[in-house]
């Protein structure tokens, strides 16, 4: 097992990898921007070392001096979490030139799932269901590319080969409007990720947002842990997850979970990892894969029985996997709320000191999070402080228990986002299941 890690993360998730790494035996490293000295994993860890100003260019972002904290504390490897520099494969590729393991896929894997482009391309080789579209990037010949709009049939949606977490996207209605959006979106997908490539796809009108957990090891073994459904959003941010997906019959699930899990065995994939997928009218439709833990990754933990974190570091120390698919057996429902620092109304963010905490507890229910009385949120960073995970033999006792948990929560000094998600667990669509991606934004009159 691996002897000492960096953490090069913040928040939830860095504490949720000391947690993983103190049952384990592993000494932790944390890093940190001078705005988070105090947070809650930098106390807990063996080691601490500053990295840089507040600012995530300068700290979390900031290759060297994550590198050279790594290097001054005798550390192994290097946890990324999620966000930040965890999908960056520079990163990935320059930890392990430095001689560390990096704690995720290889450079190159995820060079490939990072480009929508070739992602879709391996996950049509491997037989995963993808959503109609260009099959490859656009080209300037601009009657090539409204003859295909009218073959895809409108609308569609031109997409950035190199964004994500919704952004670089423009849905078209009309073949009139089709080629002043591709401009734009070069343009903008130029200047947000250096990378002018875009490409078209239908544009699903109602669809819902539902990803496979998968873990695979270097010795060409893979699993799938069942579906988690993401469908509550705002702005493609995730408000709500849960696992698993209403309406989604255990001959589906194995069907498109067994396809990932080859996709992850013919690509080489090292480590967890999540497909997502649009799901209408009973298809599936691959959109990209995430390359490291997902925020969401509690309630699947709640229903396999499986510690992701710990397996990824597992995995990361070379051992082959510790489960096979047949050890796999789902049961219960779990839910998550994301609990955010911003005013539930606007979505304003409100940093600032908690002066009164009380987290609820009782049987069935989990929370993440960094924050406690007195500790001060920071403008600098996203405003997701903790995550509240719910679990019941039934999805109707996992919304109960999600409701209580909601009217117990304290948290002073801030506004968050509780009221909302309260708001949420009461929705009778919600409680029906099944509600579409655009179902929340409509709901709030965005």
């Amino acid at each position: 097992m691996l002897e000492k890690i960096v953490i090069a993360n913040r928040g939830e998730i860095a504490l949720r990898i000391v947690r993983a790494c103190r049952e384990l035996g592993i000494k932790t490293v944390a890093v940190h921007s001078e705005a988070d000295r105090d947070l809650l994993h930098v106390r807990l860890a063996d080691d601490a070392v500053c990295i840089g100003p507040a600012p995530s260019a300068e700290s979390y972002l900031n290759i060297p001096a994550i590198i050279s904290a790594a290097e001054v504390c005798d550390a192994v490897a290097i946890h990324p979490g999620y966000g930040f520099l965890s999908e960056n494969a520079d990163f990935a590729e320059w930890v392990e030139q430095s001689g560390f393991t990096f704690i995720g896929p290889k450079p190159e894997t995820i060079r490939l799932m990072g480009d929508k482009i070739t992602a879709i391309e391996s996950m049509k080789a491997a037989g995963v269901p993808t959503v109609p579209g260009s099959d490859g990037p656009l080209d300037d010949n601009d009657e090539r590319t409204l003859q295909l709009g009218r073959d895809i049939g409108y609308p569609v949606i031109i997409k950035a080969a190199g964004g994500g977490g919704g952004r670089g996207m423009r849905v078209v209605h009309t073949e009139a409007a089709l080629l002043n959006a591709i401009s734009l979106t070069r343009t903008e997908a130029d200047t947000a990720f250096g990378n002018s490539t875009v490409y078209m796809e239908k544009y699903l009108e109602n669809p819902r947002h539902i990803e496979i957990q998968v873990l695979a090891d270097e010795h060409g073994q893979a699993i799938y842990l069942g579906e988690r459904d993401c469908s509550m959003q705002r702005r493609h941010q995730k408000v709500v997850e849960e696992a698993p997906a209403p309406g989604i019959t255990p001959e589906l699930r194995a069907k498109i979970g067994n396809r990932c899990a080859e996709a992850c065995r013919q690509i080489g994939y090292r480590g967890a990892g999540t497909f997502e997928f649009l799901y209408e009218n009973g298809e599936f439709y691959f959109i990209e894969m995430n390359t490291r833990v997902q925020v969401e990754h509690p309630v699947t933990e709640l229903i396999s029985g499986v510690d992701i974190v710990k397996e990824q570091l597992h995995i990361a120390a070379g051992e082959p996997l510790r489960y096979t698919q047949d050890d796999i057996q789902l049961q219960g429902h779990a839910i998550e709320c994301r609990i955010n620092a911003e005013d539930p109304d606007n979505f304003m963010p409100s940093p600032g000191q908690i002066t009164r905490l009380h987290l609820p507890g009782g049987p069935g229910v989990r929370v993440d999070s960094h924050i406690y009385a007195g500790y001060r949120v920071p403008p600098y960073y996203d405003s997701m402080i903790g995550k509240l995970i719910t679990y019941g033999a039934t999805r109707d006792v996992a919304i109960a228990r999600m409701r209580s948990a909601l009217s117990e929560i304290i948290i002073e000094g801030i506004k968050t986002n509780a009221p909302l998600q309260a708001r949420i667990m009461h929705d009778p669509d919600f409680i029906a299941g099944g509600a579409n991606i655009h179902y929340l934004e409509k709901k709030l009159g965005l």
